[in-house]
């Protein structure tokens, strides 16, 4: 390991171990799903929220909360049981281009997945095989899944990333590294057992693939699936076992000026 590659580890491990603490979770989305504690609600919750999550952060938090209270605080008995009536109570809501027509048909197929595929866990963990580098068949697969009903409109459509289309897909890599993440420092929930941290991929958006670049872990220009492999390649250098740890350095070097 060159004298860089060892200072560069250290630099991501330092920012790592100051964020990635329970003080993390109220100015970060996953402060909705901590709000829960069935796993069914936590799944769900964090789904949704996750779906949510592009923008400023307080205005996500704020609108995931109204998204919640929409749903009665009890997300998995919404999406299980709400009649057409209560379905509505979803169309006022808004959160940039997602309204409540996206709201409505999510939860929706969401009722499908749930009834019919085990839930979120068991799309995922039935897609992902031990002997895949990474989730993206997981991802894929939800997606062929929620956007089949003739409920699912084009415009909704937009709003599940996929990465078959070469889409980053941020917030669902984000979701699955809350899912399956476990390093009993409070803020990941690692309920998810059947998919190993390994193969987890590091959300990418506009401000880690600056960070990245900066850092020299990312080369590609575009923040597109080709990009999310090789960053989170360039961080299995660093920790083959749970690249995705260092989320939380590139999410905090910049914004927090430790570079």
């Amino acid at each position: 390991m060159s004298a860089k590659h060892t200072d560069l580890k250290a630099l991501l491990d330092l920012a790592h171990d100051r964020y990635n603490q329970p003080t993390f979770i109220s100015e970060d989305p996953i402060q909705i799903p901590h709000s829960f504690e069935k796993k069914e609600d936590i799944e769900i919750s964090g789904f949704l929220a996750a779906l949510i999550a592009w923008g400023r952060r307080p205005m996500i938090i704020r609108n995931a909360h109204r998204l919640m209270e929409l749903m009665e605080h009890a997300p998995h008995d919404f999406v299980m049981h709400a009649s057409e009536d209560e379905l509505a109570r979803l169309e006022p809501f808004v959160h940039r281009t997602f309204n409540g027509e996206d709201a409505m048909a999510m939860v929706r197929s969401l009722r499908m997945v749930y009834r019919e595929r085990g839930g979120l866990e068991g799309v995922f963990s039935s897609a992902i095989k031990p002997e895949h580098p990474d989730v993206y068949q997981g991802i894929v697969s939800l997606h062929q899944l929620m956007t089949q009903p003739d409920w699912f409109t084009q415009r909704t459509y937009k709003h599940l990333a996929n990465p078959a289309k070469g889409s980053a897909a941020k917030r669902l890599n984000m979701y699955l590294r809350w899912m399956v993440r476990q390093d009993k420092r409070g803020v990941d929930f690692g309920l998810w057992k059947g998919i190993r941290p390994s193969q987890l991929l590091c959300p990418l958006d506009v401000h880690t693939g600056n960070v990245a670049r900066q850092l020299g872990l990312l080369h590609r220009k575009q923040n597109d699936w080709k990009a999310v492999i090789e960053l989170t390649e360039s961080l299995r250098t660093f920790c083959p076992e749970d690249p995705v740890k260092y989320d939380f350095s590139l999410f905090s070097i910049g914004i927090h000026k430790d570079i």
